[in-house]
C-alpha cells in the first residue's frame, strides 16, 4: 500500500552552534508560514505531562537521572508531528544533534513516505559568539527573545511583542560557559552539515547578518520547500 506523503507535514532542520538565532529565527517562520517550531526539551516536558507511553517511558528514565534514548525521542516526536496543529510543516531545533539521531530520524519519516525537506545551517563566527550569547534574555510572558545590543526590549526593557516586563537569562549563558558549548556544538553537531550536504537538502546561510535578512534567506528556502 502506498502511503499519501501529503498527509505528513514538512520537515525542516535547524543548524547551528549557541547564539547563532535558532530560537529567533525559527519563530518568525513560525509566523509567517503556520509551521510549528519543535525542540527537544520542551517535546519531553509536554509528553511527560500528557502520560503518553512513550511520556512514560522518558520520565522513568529521567527520574532514574539518566539520558532519555534516541528511540525514546524519536517515539515523542513521531507522536507530536502526527497532530493537528503540524500539517503545514514543523521545524526541528535541537534534533538531530548528531549523525546517529539524523539517520534514526530519516528511517523513522521513511516509513511514513517522508523525508527531510531542508536543513538550513546558520554560520556565524565563533569570535562574536561571547558577545551575542552573553547578551541574550528571554520574555517570561511569550518567549520572545532579545538581545542587549541586536535586539534590545522596549525603553522600558518590557517585551514588544507582550508587554511583559519580566526578562529572563539562562545561566548557562555566562560567557565562561561559551566556550565549552561551542566546542562541543563543533564535536557533535557540526558533522550534521556534512550528512546533510550529501543528502542534497543543506543550505547555508550566513547567521551574522540583519536578523531581517537572514529572515528573508530562511524564508525563500522554506518557500521553495512548501509551494
Amino acid at each position: 500500500m502506498s502511503v499519501d506523503v501529503m498527509t505528513r507535514p514538512a520537515v525542516l532542520i535547524l543548524l547551528g552552534p549557541p547564539g547563532a538565532g535558532k530560537g529567533t529565527q525559527a519563530r518568525m517562520l513560525q509566523d509567517r508560514f503556520g509551521l510549528v517550531q519543535l525542540s527537544t526539551g520542551d517535546l519531553l516536558r509536554a509528553a511527560v505531562a500528557a502520560g503518553t507511553p512513550a511520556g512514560k517511558q522518558a520520565k522513568a528514565v529521567m527520574d532514574a537521572g539518566d539520558l532519555v534514548s534516541d528511540e525514546i525521542v524519536i517515539a515523542i516526536l513521531n507522536d507530536r508531528m502526527a497532530e493537528e496543529d503540524c500539517r503545514n510543516g514543523v521545524i526541528l531545533d535541537g534534533f538531530p544533534r548528531t549523525t546517529v539521531q539524523a539517520k534514526a530520524l530519516d528511517d523513522l519519516l521513511a516509513s511514513t513516505g517522508q523525508r527531510i525537506n531542508a536543513a538550513i545551517s546558520l554560520k556565524v563566527d565563533d569570535s562574536a559568539m561571547v558577545d551575542r550569547i552573553s547578551g541574550r534574555s528571554t520574555c517570561s510572558g511569550c518567549g520572545e527573545g532579545y538581545h542587549d545590543t541586536f535586539k534590545p526590549p522596549l525603553a522600558d526593557g518590557s517585551c514588544a511583542k507582550c508587554g511583559c516586563t519580566e526578562l529572563t537569562r539562562r545561566a548557562d549563558d555566562r560567557a565562561e560557559t561559551v566556550a565549552s558549548r561551542l566546542e562541543a556544538y563543533h564535536a557533535q553537531t557540526a558533522p550534521l552539515i556534512s550528512y546533510y550536504d550529501e543528502a542534497g537538502v543543506l543550505t547555508s546561510i550566513n547567521a551574522m547578518a540583519d536578523i531581517d535578512k537572514v529572515a528573508s534567506e530562511m524564508s525563500s528556502v522554506v518557500q521553495s520547500v512548501i509551494d
